[in-house]
């Protein structure tokens, strides 16, 4: 089915859902069904899902990924080519004058304690980890400015070893979808953990976070444009009508870039524009 025929029976089977009797109470079972069911059809809507942050190997994403925080990935890639351009190595970084770190990474904020944490991680590496960036969640936390959301994503995508990520979007999503009411992320990734097989946990991560930058917006969710609306229980919370939700699509569904600068060969969009360049 077509993806805009399966959003516009998402829709009318959303609205007529909504405009019946209060839904009984969804036992775990029936919810865990319809987490994996979610799970199923946004991995036909995001076939090509992947991490967000333009990366050559772990290093450079365990960087990236530090720099991501109170950031978008669109502005950490159009940051770190310069960066690695400097820093190629976890010795060089280690050795970098703060100063002149600080005015390479200030586009992403918060640079003064970015560049504490780079400076400082690097040097974990240098010193404790032959210069190279461990595959191990408990050695990967111990570095300066990583905890378990840094890990999972460089663990996931560097090394192949199954991790969810919960950030802003993640978080949000798995709320509005019911799978639990936690707020801390690691009761939150405890929580769905034990919903889906570890397999699933890299790529189900990647969708989430897609869908919820594309359609399910914090402040306005496109809930007319959603093509898994009749599996959600707040749809309703943004805009409904289908035409004006599709205004409201993001990235390669609204026709925009998305966040990398060297997206994947299958990604459907265009590649962002590098800094200074839009």
């Amino acid at each position: 089915m077509a993806k805009a025929t399966r959003t516009a029976k998402a829709t009318s089977t959303a609205k007529a859902s909504s405009a019946g009797k209060a839904p009984k109470a969804e036992s775990h079972l029936a919810m865990v069904r319809r987490a994996r069911r979610i799970n199923r059809e946004l991995a036909e809507v995001y076939p090509y899902a992947h991490p967000e942050l333009d990366f050559r190997n772990p290093f450079e994403l365990l960087v990236a990924t530090v720099l991501s925080a109170q950031t978008t990935d669109l502005r950490v890639n159009q940051t770190t080519p310069a960066l690695f351009a400097a820093y190629p190595t976890p010795e060089d970084m280690a050795a970098a004058v703060p100063e002149e770190m600080e005015e390479i990474i200030r586009p992403t904020g918060f640079f003064r304690a970015k560049t504490k944490s780079l400076l400082g991680l690097s040097a974990a590496l240098r010193d404790d980890f032959g210069g190279e960036v461990p595959g191990r969640l408990k050695d990967l936390v111990k570095l300066p400015g990583v905890g378990r959301k840094t890990a999972n994503v460089v663990l996931g995508n560097a090394f192949g070893v199954p991790g969810i990520t919960v950030d802003t979007h993640f978080g949000r999503l798995v709320r509005r979808w019911k799978w639990t009411d936690e707020e801390d992320p690691v009761k939150v990734e405890a929580v769905v953990a034990g919903i889906f097989p570890k397999s699933e946990w890299t790529m189900l991560s990647h969708r989430v976070v897609f869908h919820g930058r594309r359609i399910c917006h914090a402040r306005k969710p496109a809930c007319g444009a959603c093509p898994i609306a009749p599996l959600c229980p707040s749809y309703g919370e943004g805009e409904t009508d289908p035409e004006k939700a599709r205004k409201l699509l993001k990235y390669e569904m609204g026709g925009y870039p998305g966040q990398r600068l060297s997206p994947p060969a299958d990604y459907p969009g265009k590649p962002a524009p590098a800094l200074g360049a839009g």
